[in-house]
């Protein structure tokens, strides 16, 4: 009998499901990565491909995976042994790539030590009479929305706030340095912050998103209406959505919306699967999946909005090409928009603001997908488990071992160790591994129709017939492609300062880009090798739930060509005998 400490969770209310899907999905790279490729590769073209795998990869796999977790009512792995046992190697695959996810906190760190020094007057980074400053730093007056001058920097392009003083970067890999003691504090604050938003399950959790979810999108309209009537704000729109036609027929083009898609929707990660088997039932998974898949391409629209009408005004202020102003990934972000808000009367309520948004979007992405690690394990192990003080300990536990680990992050040389797990931890290539596994397991191996009448079962509504089309053909089918393409066009990894790692670090990264990959066929051969039976008998048990009628009519057949009622103790079926 199961007891009262032993049953699952469900969301209090089903606006916590929704605020804290929204939260992981809408995350960092909404704000920076999104509106850069959108520049970089084109403009509104980028939208052309951005679509094309929304709609064949990432809306398909996140309803899969909504559905997925309201269906079993269990943690990334232990979700297939209803749909397909095999397919729990993907869940530790999934596992793998979330370890390594655990060292963006790291930004959010970054990010709170920005906003400490956004109560600085003047802004530490807007004046060049600092200690890190360089001797090609040089202050010019500058016309700003009042009609008065003002002060900027002209060395901003080089960071070095960024990199001389707020990372003291070191030389490369190889020279660690010392340990940043205020980004260590940082780091410390932002693993409390995740402990104490999850410690006690979605309880904490669906309050703590009341929060965290929704504050960030106040921000960010604050910043899009101050953005938007800075003088040469349109011009920094036109150059963010001016479509180039040409871009299309580039290859990086497509692969950079594709890993974009797997990103920005969070698919392939274990937390769309997490947050949904807290769900009930009977929710109505399918409606929520479209609204959240519709948000979260809306918030990096919008996002991009903001971003860029205030890099327009930065341009016109300074009188240079808007391509002169724009950074690249975490750069957009920590480099070329604060020095953009510092040229801005009150510069430190705009940097606040934006830093403050920064901290939230990573906050619930950084801490569902602890939660969807921790989970994994109270379910695969419920009777010890889930008794509410042995998973605040393991919790505990798991954090103090993750921020351990993490402090050669927070040195001198961190952020080359940080740019390798980033590159390699969390590819593309891994995630859309992990997709194909989840496609075949439920698309074929369960059926995909069958998985609509499952739907259809929970909420009274089948899903429309493109998804199932989706989830049995076209999604699998792009994945292969793009898996291949992925490996393809890989390019080795190189520095902010464009130099290239010694080569130690790129077999220590594809040993990391690998361990996520090979995760599932290593577990597969070793449940081939450890059930009983024939290898067929092995084989059938291993694709089918062990209480699933079209299991066990395979299995019964498989039983009376042997002839032998020895074969049912070998593999139990149901919980009786069968023969």
């Amino acid at each position: 009998m199961e007891t009262v400490q032993e049953k699952r969770e469900h969301w209090t209310k089903k606006r916590e499901y929704i605020l804290a899907s929204a939260g992981n999905i809408v995350g960092l790279g909404n704000v920076w990565r999104f509106p850069y490729l959108c520049f970089k590769n084109g403009g509104g073209v980028f939208l052309v491909p951005y679509c094309f795998f929304a709609l064949l990869c990432g809306v398909p796999l996140y309803i899969l995976e909504t559905v997925i977790g309201q269906y079993t009512q269990e943690g990334t792995i232990t979700c297939w042994t209803k749909i397909c046992p095999m397919a729990q190697g993907a869940g530790y695959s999934i596992i793998v790539i979330q370890l390594y996810s655990r060292f963006y906190i790291v930004i959010l760190a970054w990010a709170l030590l920005y906003l400490i020094y956004c109560f600085r007057d003047p802004l530490p980074w807007a004046t060049c009479n600092n200690p890190w400053n360089t001797d090609k730093c040089v202050e010019i007056t500058s016309i700003n929305t009042t009609g008065q001058s003002g002060n900027m920097t002209l060395d901003w392009k080089s960071g070095n706030f960024t990199r001389r003083k707020l990372l003291s970067m070191s030389a490369g890999i190889a020279d660690l340095g010392s340990v940043k003691w205020e980004l260590l504090l940082c780091l410390l604050v932002c693993w409390l912050a995740c402990y104490f938003s999850i410690w006690k399950g979605v309880r904490t959790t669906g309050k703590v998103v009341y929060f965290t979810a929704v504050f960030p999108y106040v921000m960010l309209v604050i910043l899009l209406v101050r953005g938007l009537t800075l003088p040469g704000a349109w011009q920094g729109v036109v150059y963010y959505l001016y479509p180039d036609t040409s871009h299309l027929m580039k290859l990086q083009v497509w692969m950079d919306a594709c890993s974009q898609v797997l990103f920005s929707y969070g698919v392939s990660s274990g937390s769309i699967i997490t947050l949904g088997s807290y769900n009930k039932e009977k929710n109505n998974c399918y409606k929520d999946s479209l609204w959240l898949c519709a948000l979260n391409t809306c918030t990096s629209l919008v996002a991009g909005f903001a971003v860029f009408s205030t890099l327009g005004f930065m341009a016109h202020s300074q009188g240079i090409p808007i391509d002169a102003v724009v950074d690249s990934g975490p750069g957009l972000a920590f480099i070329a928009f604060p020095q953009a808000v510092a040229m801005m009367p009150l510069p430190q309520l705009w940097a606040s603001c934006f830093f403050i948004m920064l901290i939230l979007l990573g906050l619930d992405t950084v801490f569902t997908g602890l939660e969807t690690i921790i989970s994994t394990v109270v379910d695969m192990f419920p009777r010890q488990m889930r008794r509410p003080w042995r998973r605040e300990i393991f919790l505990l536990f798991f954090c103090l071992v993750c921020f351990t680990i993490q402090l050669s992050i927070v040195t001198e040389g961190g952020i080359y160790l940080f740019e390798l797990v980033d590159y390699y931890g969390a590819s593309g290539a891994s995630i859309l591994f992990v997709g194909l596994l989840q496609c075949l397991a439920a698309g074929w191996v369960f059926g995909a129709e069958r998985m609509g009448d499952e739907v259809e079962k929970m909420i009274g509504q089948k899903p429309h017939r493109f998804f199932i089309l989706c989830w049995r053909y076209f999604t699998p089918l792009l994945s292969v492609v793009c898996f291949t393409l992925f490996f393809l066009d890989y390019k080795p990894l190189t520095s902010r300062r464009g130099e290239a790692f010694p080569g130690w670090a790129y077999g220590l990264g594809w040993a990391i880009a690998l361990s996520s990959v090979v995760a599932a066929p290593i577990w597969v051969v070793g449940q081939i090798c450890l059930t009983k039976g024939s290898l067929k008998e092995r084989w059938l048990a291993l694709l089918h739930p062990a209480h699933d009628p079209d299991a066990l009519e395979a299995r019964q057949k498989e039983m009376n060509k042997h002839g032998s009622p020895a074969i049912c103790q070998k593999v139990k079926l149901l919980e009786k005998p069968v023969c």
